[in-house]
């Protein structure tokens, strides 16, 4: 481990100076009523009192100093903490250590998938951006008062829900939870993701969710700020010793998002399959020609039929071709006579005319 400024172990023996009688006048050792209360916490109960659980600051101390040492170690190696309390409450003070250690925090509501489905959050988190950068531009002053209206309770909204976590590109190291019954579903997500739990677990919680479960007294407002302030100096005297490259980590992976164009940086590399050309088949389309127009492959016969018969065509039947006079006519058919009707529109009445006149030419009387 590096060696230490003065500063800095100013900074640490400070921090190292909360013990039981700090934990026990922040009201830390208070527990829920003994009807409310899960009997895997019974190793963190010292006493019953009144119908109340008092809690033994001993393992709570044990506990706090543990968590320390993991949420040192976490920023340590360049990585972030995530602050989840969405009590009424608390949130306020949450909220303020979170934003005075430069961690992440969650304070108002936690949205299903937070850190299962990252990546729709992250798209929603683009799309808060573009809306901010919007606003700040004067980009929307083009738009009707109706669609600048609804722009702006979009970007309430997800300010709302998305703004302590606008500049996470990444998954967090580790997550501080004030109250692990209420925060029940982020637990669970984060223990499905591998990552570490430190949580302020009262004795109505579980302590076989989390990685490091602080006992104590989540519903004071003096113990919540005890412990959330501990945690919270104890990430900036991390961040004080990493090195400075640790913290550009979480500046990789940094999009532009745009409604229209989508996400501006994507992998140039993969190209979309081009579709293959489509050959006609005469077969499917002599059954979708109508009786009466020609087959498909009657012209082309027709012309590779010709060009085989010039080919074939001796040069001097050409030449002749070319000597002919532009002024040449045409053979004319010979054209029957007008007193010669043809055999097929003959009047039935000539048929019976002729008859004597052959008996004539045989030498009959007339």
């Amino acid at each position: 481990m590096p060696m230490q400024t003065e500063t800095e172990q100013g900074t640490r023996s400070a921090m190292t100076e909360v013990g039981l009688k700090d934990l026990l006048q922040a009201g830390v050792h208070f527990g829920h009523q003994t009807h409310r209360w899960n009997p895997k916490m019974r190793k963190y109960i010292f006493a019953e009192r009144g119908g109340i659980y008092l809690i033994d600051l001993q393992k709570t101390l044990r506990e706090l100093n543990k968590a320390r040492d993991l949420v040192h170690e976490t920023v340590r190696n360049g990585q972030n903490v995530l602050f989840v309390c969405t009590k009424p409450q608390l949130a306020p003070i949450v909220r303020a250590e979170a934003e005075k250690a430069g961690a992440f925090y969650v304070t108002e509501r936690w949205l299903g998938g937070m850190l299962t489905n990252f990546q729709t959050i992250k798209k929603n988190i683009r799309r808060l951006k573009e809306l901010e950068r919007g606003a700040e531009d004067g980009s929307f002053e083009f738009y009707t008062k109706k669609e600048q209206l609804l722009l702006e309770r979009e970007r309430e909204k997800l300010d709302r829900y998305l703004s302590g976590i606008k500049d996470m590109t990444r998954l967090p190291g580790l997550v501080f939870v004030v109250d692990a019954k209420k925060e029940e579903i982020a637990v669970r997500e984060a223990n499905r993701l591998g990552i570490p739990v430190v949580a302020i677990a009262d004795t109505n919680a579980d302590p076989d969710q989390l990685t490091i479960a602080i006992a104590g007294n989540d519903d004071a407002i003096r113990s919540v700020s005890l412990i959330s302030g501990v945690l919270g100096s104890e990430i900036e005297s991390a961040r004080r010793e990493s090195p400075k490259g640790a913290a550009g980590k979480d500046e990789a992976e940094v999009f532009t998002y745009s409604t229209e164009t989508g996400e501006a940086e994507a992998d140039s590399t993969v190209r979309k399959k081009k579709r293959p050309k489509r050959r006609p088949k005469p077969e499917l389309i002599k059954r979708r020609l109508h009786p009466t127009d020609p087959e498909p492959g009657a012209a082309a016969g027709a012309a590779e039929s010709a060009a085989t018969a010039a080919e074939a065509e001796p040069a001097g039947s050409k030449a002749d071709d070319a000597v002919e006079p532009a002024d040449s006519k045409p053979v004319e058919k010979p054209v029957a006579k007008a007193d010669e009707a043809p055999a097929e529109e003959a009047d039935p009445g000539d048929a019976e005319s002729a008859e004597p006149e052959e008996a004539r030419e045989d030498g009959g009387s007339p």
